[in-house]
């Protein structure tokens, strides 16, 4: 008798308040590691926070260069498309207060000598559902919410407004992605679309949602039986800021693998790569997609743990979920003499002293080209190693 369950994931947009928040703190981060001539004693941990009309930028950072978090909030704002009173909260007139100070001399004393900047434990996960080697609920996920900002950007649907957030349930058998069962999306928009009661977007706008949204991104995936949930309150018209407050790093599980494994529950925006909540979780996904890219597991998941002060991890732990090829203790065998694990390996490995992060804020970390930790490099000599061990 075949095993069946059903797994969901969600991801939220550009404009959702809290990816808002972690697209500023990134791009305050990549301002430093671009403009300071020493970014690799640049020390940032920046947190901001959005509501009705007020931006707050606060946090450590410790650097040379000189950054005008003003300019910087407000490009940001503007890029993700709050440029008009009409969505309730605008780059132009919003209101924007900078309180950061140094990092705290107690802790510079063990990281600048090659420590890590904070305890803690961290996780990486690949499987073979995708040829991103990631889990497909939370791709698709990501998918829906990617498409949505470009039909807004490229004016397709012209009455789409910047915040908004998908969901999607994936029917699975004996562990194999099989079908979409859900997909509910809600997506901020003008009150141009709304029908006579001015309680619910009309038929046709919903129908449109989609066709034009998810009909692309669910080919092959969604079938006669597939539910679509359009903004289900009946309309989005009042979003972003003006309906949420945000703030820097609530959305840990959207940035990871959808809640397909356990999480550390550090978050990953606004920190420099001497915080190993988000270094050590790019290494992580760098060790799991090169363990299954190399055909040792279906599936693979790694945790790493440190302590603040000291550089090597305390704890390497794996796990194949039984489709291990070789014996777990073999496969942490090969993660010790192929990576890089302390943080000075791991910055230098995944070259993250570049201004890279603004990029990761939206629509995951992981599963997306153009980051060092999503090459697998690494799998031939791995498949190698593994055959003489």
């Amino acid at each position: 008798m075949s095993n069946r369950y059903f797994f969901t994931s969600e991801s939220v947009g550009e404009g959702h308040t809290d990816k808002l928040c972690d697209q500023i703190s990134d791009a305050v981060l990549d301002k430093v590691l671009s403009s300071d001539k020493d970014a690799q004693r640049s020390r940032v941990a920046c947190e901001t926070y959005v509501t009705m009309g007020l931006l707050i930028v606060g946090g450590e950072i410790t650097t040379n260069a000189y950054i005008d978090i003003q300019k910087l909030a407000r490009e940001v704002v503007k890029d993700i498309g709050y440029t008009h009173p009409k969505y309730g909260f605008d780059y132009n007139t919003c209101a924007i207060v900078n309180t950061i100070n140094a990092q705290s001399p107690d802790i510079a004393q063990g990281v600048n000598t090659g420590g890590a900047g904070d305890q803690g434990i961290m996780f990486g996960y690949a499987c073979n559902e995708t040829k991103e080697l990631m889990p497909l609920p939370i791709t698709l996920a990501h998918r829906l919410v990617k498409r949505m900002a470009d039909v807004r950007r490229a004016n397709i649907l012209k009455y789409l407004g910047p915040d908004c957030k998908s969901q999607v349930t994936v029917e699975y058998e004996d562990g194999e992605p099989k079908r979409v069962d859900s997909v509910v999306i809600a997506c901020q928009h003008t009150d141009d679309i709304l029908d006579a009661s001015g309680k619910n977007i009309t038929s046709k706008a919903r129908s449109e949602m989609i066709k034009v949204i998810a009909g692309p991104v669910l080919k092959g995936f969604s079938d006669k039986k597939t539910k679509y949930f359009v903004n289900q309150t009946g309309k989005f018209v009042v979003g972003g800021p003006q309906s949420d407050t945000g703030m820097t790093g609530r959305k840990i599980v959207v940035d990871t693998y959808g809640g397909s494994i356990a999480h550390g529950g550090g978050a990953f925006s606004g920190k420099d790569p001497t915080k190993v909540d988000r270094s050590a979780a790019y290494m992580c996904r760098y060790i799991a997609k090169n363990i299954v890219a190399a055909g040792l597991a279906d599936k693979f998941m790694v945790q790493l743990s440190y302590v603040i002060g000291y550089a090597n991890p305390l704890s390497i732990f794996v796990d194949t979920y039984g489709t291990g090829k070789i014996p777990d203790v073999k496969l942490v065998k090969l993660i010790r003499q192929n990576f890089e694990l302390t943080p000075k390996g791991i910055i230098s490995s995944l070259r993250l002293l570049t201004p890279i992060y603004k990029k990761t804020a939206c629509y995951g970390h992981f599963g997306r080209d153009g980051f060092r930790w999503e090459k697998t490099d690494k799998a031939s000599a791995l498949k190698m190693q593994a055959g003489r061990l």
